[in-house]
């Protein structure tokens, strides 16, 4: 039997997830992300596709986060044609992320075209729904053949609704062989979702590591640093500007802010959740209460909703997300994208910028080169639309609402692996998160560590 993984996507770097499995001629992609970062780089990349779709038979797909999802209508566009199997979760997820993928890459081609600027989007509308069509949803632990001799199933990553550890055993009636991936792995003891499911022994395991490098705060820690940053916040009389990712982010920040305003541990302040798909991802959470962990059914079970209580307020209407910037009083408006990269939270960073009593407080990873990290690196001045704004406001980071698992759950999750492994790949990760956690994956006694780059081919 002939097994080969093609690294191409995510390696060494944090977006744009792609890694291709070849057994025996027959090749399954695993993810299909979009690369976000500077500009330039991000278009070029995300244009060209480093596979051709007419030779894929299958893509598996771990979750719908757009930097592992946001690239299959492009595939699609360009001529593939076969099943992208996924947890149902994802599939609804999916649709709704992939829409506005395209919404936004169309928005950005108007606004270029206005500058004298030509954008051509990676996929329209239409392409997204053929994309959609060719989505096989598929409920946790069962099994599925993707193609002939290989099987997969899904168990719960813990990270997002409906994200996965995806599970491929290969057997061509000569040779068995069991591949583990990652996905992105969630965080144990985190709100709302359930902890990530044990993962199984495998001869080959691809990690992420993200943050192989840090340790989050505990969730009491964590609790009590975002009272603190709120209480502190709005004495100083102004708005508190969260960009969090329309799913699974912002969620747990309004589950958080409830909870302490419930518990009289910060004043009660109107909450304002400007993202039209951070409503509708909120709405389909809702619907998969199963897949909540018992904390929050039982909060359910007493008649209180983590999600919609008084004070909390979702914002549909383009006119009424203009008028929060008319707001005196001190406030928490939540707003897309997690990292300012698009959306409307950049509308809403236009009037916070240069107002030294408000406060742009980061919940989730920076990529670089996005505008979140050139704030939170310290920038004295940076671009909004094309126009230069000094930054006046405070900046703070809060890395405890992240969904990725630290160093320390990686190995925790990991280590019962590592007499049975064959072949480690760290994915998901910069150079330095990266080689930490290789050095304390070959310390734990793993064999055959590696650190792929993009382009690297491994024969298993």
């Amino acid at each position: 039997m002939s097994v080969e993984l093609h690294f191409l996507g995510a390696a060494r770097t944090v977006t744009g997830s792609k890694h291709l499995l070849v057994v025996n001629e027959r090749r399954i992609l695993l993810e299909c992300g979009l690369y976000q970062g500077r500009r330039e780089t991000a278009h070029k990349v995300n244009r060209e596709m480093p596979v051709d779709p007419d030779t894929l038979d299958a893509v598996v797909l771990s979750h719908a986060h757009i930097d592992h999802s946001g690239a299959l209508p492009r595939l699609v566009k360009l001529g593939y044609r076969g099943p992208i199997h996924c947890t149902e979760a994802t599939r609804d997820l999916s649709e709704l992320l992939l829409r506005d993928s395209a919404f936004i890459q169309a928005q950005d081609a108007a606004h270029l075209a206005r500058r004298g600027q030509h954008f051509e989007p990676y996929y329209d509308p239409e392409d997204v729904e053929r994309t959609l069509k060719q989505l096989r949803g598929v409920p946790y632990h069962q099994e599925v053949e993707v193609v002939p001799g290989v099987k997969v199933h899904f168990l719960d990553a813990g990270h997002i609704l409906g994200a996965a550890i995806v599970v491929l055993d290969v057997d061509d009636g000569q040779r068995s062989l069991r591949i583990t991936f990652t996905g992105d792995l969630g965080r144990r003891g985190m709100a709302i979702l359930k902890d990530p499911e044990p993962l199984p022994t495998s001869q080959v395991l691809i990690t992420e590591a993200t943050y192989g490098d840090r340790l989050h705060a505990g969730c009491g820690d964590m609790e009590e640093e975002l009272a603190r940053i709120v209480r502190e916040e709005t004495r100083d009389g102004g708005r508190i500007l969260i960009p969090a990712f329309s799913v699974g982010r912002t969620q747990a920040v309004v589950m958080y802010l409830g909870k302490l305003m419930d518990e009289g541990r910060i004043p009660r302040l109107p909450i304002f959740v400007d993202s039209p798909m951070s409503t509708a991802a909120t709405k389909i959470m809702a619907r998969y209460r199963d897949l909540w962990d018992q904390e929050t059914r039982q909060l359910l079970a007493k008649g209180k909703s983590p999600f919609f209580f008084d004070g909390v307020r979702y914002v549909a209407d383009v006119e009424e997300s203009k008028s929060l910037n008319l707001i005196q009083q001190p406030c928490v408006i939540l707003s897309a994208s997690g990292m300012i990269e698009s959306g409307r939270v950049l509308h809403h960073l236009k009037q916070s910028i240069t107002r030294t009593q408000d406060c742009v407080l980061l919940v989730g990873y920076q990529a670089p080169n996005t505008l979140g990290r050139k704030l939170l690196d310290g920038a004295q001045s940076v671009r909004i639309f094309g126009e230069p704004y000094a930054v006046r406001c405070k900046v703070r980071e809060m890395c405890g609402f992240s969904a990725h698992a630290d160093w320390q759950d990686l190995m925790a999750m990991t280590a019962h692996l590592a007499p049975h492994l064959e072949n480690t790949f760290i994915v998901h990760a910069e150079e330095g998160p990266g080689l930490a956690h290789l050095r304390r994956l070959r310390d734990a006694g793993f064999r055959n560590v590696d650190p792929p780059e993009n382009g690297t081919r491994k024969r298993l």
